[in-house]
């Protein structure tokens, strides 16, 4: 399983107005390509220095191929619309994680 994860400082400003387009529009539009199975959206609790919210996405796949095919395909559009929407009030970066194993907790 691959994980590609995004993850983005979002200006106060817009804050409101981003974290709708996401819930909206921009997940629902990157899990319509057919390259992910899930989507995970999380806050991240840490105070940023420069300010602002700071969220990330996890977009689980179950291959590099598809991963790549998404790249090619779709990401090239789908991130310029939200830098047309929203500028340089978003700044974010990009990872590729593989899983290895997971861990779960079992009570008796």
């Amino acid at each position: 399983m691959i994980i590609y994860n995004v993850t983005s400082n979002i200006d106060e400003s817009i804050h409101t107005d981003w974290l709708t387009w996401m819930k909206e529009e921009h997940i629902p539009q990157v899990l319509a390509t057919g390259k992910f199975e899930k989507a995970t959206l999380v806050r991240v609790l840490v105070e940023e220095d420069m300010g602002g919210v700071t969220y990330s996405v996890q977009y689980k796949t179950n291959s590099k191929e598809a991963l790549e095919g998404y790249y090619k395909d779709y990401a090239p559009k789908l991130r310029a619309e939200g830098l047309k929407k929203f500028a340089d009030k978003v700044l974010s970066f990009r990872t590729e994680l593989q899983i290895i194993d997971e861990y779960s907790v079992t009570f008796n």
